[in-house]
């Protein structure tokens, strides 16, 4: 789905709807909960729907060095907005001037000078304002006051869990990417520029795009992974590939490197290009190996496993396209 992004409020330009709030960073089942009830409500007023999101986490301004890692990109974030359901996403950057609104100036100056909220959809335990004094019992009273309704959506979950960015960090710190994915309704992937490295791939016979993250972003726990490396310019060309992340012991390395293999012998002309490493399943921990030849005979596993994980992957999913429209193939 297209979706139009403003990145300031002066950029703004849309008719009265309904507006859904949150930091959302990536845009997890429960986050496409609250977006899809407000995408119901739009539709059932016959409005537009605007997601207002931030940029950077308020964490990062109210308590400086304690932001938690970011989840996803914000151009993944609008990008995963804009599949839930949204219109258009307003990116509010989040200063100092923001942080110390009072809650009552902020619904009168951002959702309804701004976005001319006609209804507002948030999760049960939004909070807004100066010093989070806000909640969704102020909302309504703002609401019944100034002319807007608030629609709020209780937390939900699977098996017990509870789908938040608390727990999808967690399993991917951890280095449970299928978990994460689980939580997150998609793949888990990191973002970055491939920039040159030290090249010891290509000689041991496998050449990798070295990604380098952005810091303060999400990264699983060191090891390798089963994934799809692809540009974000050609974001329906998804790439087999076997992913390491860590430093690199057996070489002695020191900085924490993301590194994709693209299989069958593929070697992309991806240098400088912006791309996406997504990742499917862990196959193994970091080690450091005795020497390089036993390092290399460990690629070749992780080569051949990461086959057999993505060739019953992408066969399932075959499977359930068949299933859900037999006239597909």
């Amino acid at each position: 789905m297209s979706v139009q992004v403003f990145w300031a409020p002066g950029e703004v330009r849309s008719e009265p709807g309904v507006v859904s709030i949150g930091t959302l960073d990536g845009v997890h089942r429960g986050h496409r909960v609250v977006v899809g009830t407000a995408r119901a409500e739009a539709e059932r007023r016959g409005r537009a729907l605007t997601v207002l999101t931030f940029d950077p986490h308020p964490m990062a301004v109210v308590r400086p060095g304690h932001a938690p890692s970011a989840i996803a990109t914000v151009r993944h974030r609008v990008e995963l907005l804009g599949q839930a359901g949204a219109d258009s996403v307003l990116v509010l950057p989040f200063d100092a001037s923001v942080a110390t609104m009072s809650a009552a100036d902020f619904v009168s100056s951002v959702l309804l000078g701004t976005l001319q909220a006609r209804a507002v959809v948030v999760g049960e335990d939004f909070r807004f304002g100066h010093r989070a004094a806000g909640d969704v019992d102020l909302l309504r009273e703002l609401g019944a006051s100034w002319g807007f309704d608030v629609v709020s959506v209780a937390p939900v979950g699977h098996d017990g869990i509870r789908w938040s960015s608390t727990e999808v960090r967690r399993r991917v710190a951890g280095g449970d990417v299928r978990g994460a994915a689980d939580v997150l309704g998609h793949l888990f992937e990191v973002e970055g520029d491939v920039v040159v490295g030290d090249r010891r791939g290509r000689e041991l016979g496998y050449p990798t795009a070295n990604v380098a993250v952005g810091d303060g972003m999400l990264v699983p726990a060191d090891g390798v992974y089963a994934g799809y490396l692809r540009r974000l310019a050609e974001p329906l060309v998804a790439l087999p590939a076997a992913i390491s992340v860590g430093t690199n012991p057996t070489f002695d390395g020191r900085s924490r490197r993301v590194e994709a293999y693209v299989l069958d012998a593929h070697d992309p002309d991806v240098d400088g290009a912006g791309v996406a490493v997504s990742v499917v399943e862990q196959l193994r921990g970091q080690r450091r190996y005795d020497d390089v030849d036993a390092l290399v005979a460990q690629m070749r596993v992780d080569v051949e496993r990461t086959r057999e994980i993505l060739g019953r992957r992408d066969a399932a999913a075959v499977s359930s396209m068949i299933d859900d429209h037999p006239g597909a193939l």
